[in-house]
């Protein structure tokens, strides 16, 4: 069962509901973070600067990427900002996380153009989203002024203006106008010619359903972190003691290291279940059928 029908709709309407933080809170909630590691106040740090990695990650949709998985992508960006951030610079967070966010978006964008990897230095990168524009504009200059520019000389531009190398801009010129060919195109032109993956061995049977699951896991761990975020720091940690461990924790060794009860710890760890059913249950009908 695959599980894209989901979209990116309950994420953005939480995202414009959140508080709109001062400068003042969020140094606050930056200090709480770092020198005392309240995840409360990175939980509150990060939702509030939500809608700024949606608005970035909505920029990038024509590289042909999910939304969902762009959203993705941003919030992980968001996050390591989060982990980076030095409020005593006095810089808004909001300024600081821009470049972190628009860094791990257009690596997920790159690593995902084409099954050949287009590369990641950082003169492949300014290729991979300049390259175009600044090629455009060129050939326009030039068309006005009655000039047609040869190919060794619109490359010589683009390098002298992105200051990388010549034959990086001929590569990623090669890379940009060509696409990966299709495995189902035919061999030859007759109507009865061999597709190219027919002549692929296939090693598994279950490959397709391999993948599905693949997929299916990765989504479900997104949905269980966004659960485990609307739960209190002690909550948290009975939750991943208990049931995110390779050898769960026992509630009594628990309680001895909370001060709490083994009944107490129990009722925690069943209160804070249910909150997670209630998180999984409003993000998506379907993932919690899935679930349970």
């Amino acid at each position: 069962m695959a599980l894209d029908n989901t979209t990116d709709f309950n994420i953005s309407r939480r995202a414009m509901k959140a508080e709109l933080l001062d400068a003042e809170t969020e140094a606050q909630l930056a200090f709480a973070w770092r020198d005392h590691q309240d995840t409360e106040a990175l939980h509150r740090l990060t939702t509030a600067y939500m809608r700024l990695a949606i608005s970035m990650a909505s920029k990038f949709r024509r590289y042909g990427a999910p939304m969902n998985d762009l959203i993705q992508e941003a919030s992980l960006g968001l996050m390591k900002a989060a982990e980076k951030f030095d409020p005593d610079r006095g810089v808004r967070f909001s300024t600081y996380a821009v470049w972190w966010i628009k860094a791990s978006i257009q690596d997920f964008v790159m690593r995902n153009w084409s099954m050949v990897r287009t590369g990641s230095t950082s003169s492949q990168k300014s290729l991979f989203f300049n390259m175009r524009r600044i090629q455009a504009r060129l050939e326009r200059e030039a068309s006005k002024d009655g000039i047609t520019l040869e190919r060794a000389e619109l490359y010589a531009s683009i390098a002298a203006e992105l200051k990388v190398p010549v034959h990086d801009v001929e590569m990623m010129d090669g890379r940009l106008s060509g696409s990966d060919f299709s495995l189902d195109a035919t061999q030859s032109t007759e109507d009865e010619g061999r597709s190219w993956i027919d002549t692929i061995e296939d090693e598994s049977e279950q490959a397709e359903h391999l993948v599905e699951h693949e997929h299916d896991q990765e989504q479900l761990r997104v949905w269980m972190n966004l659960a485990l975020s609307e739960l209190n720091e002690r909550e948290q940690f009975i939750v991943r003691e208990r049931k995110l461990r390779e050898d769960p924790r026992t509630l009594e060794s628990l309680g001895d290291e909370l001060g709490l009860s083994k009944e107490r710890v129990r009722q925690v760890e069943a209160a804070a279940f249910g909150k997670m059913r209630k998180s999984l249950e409003a993000q998506s009908k379907e993932v919690f059928n899935f679930l349970a």
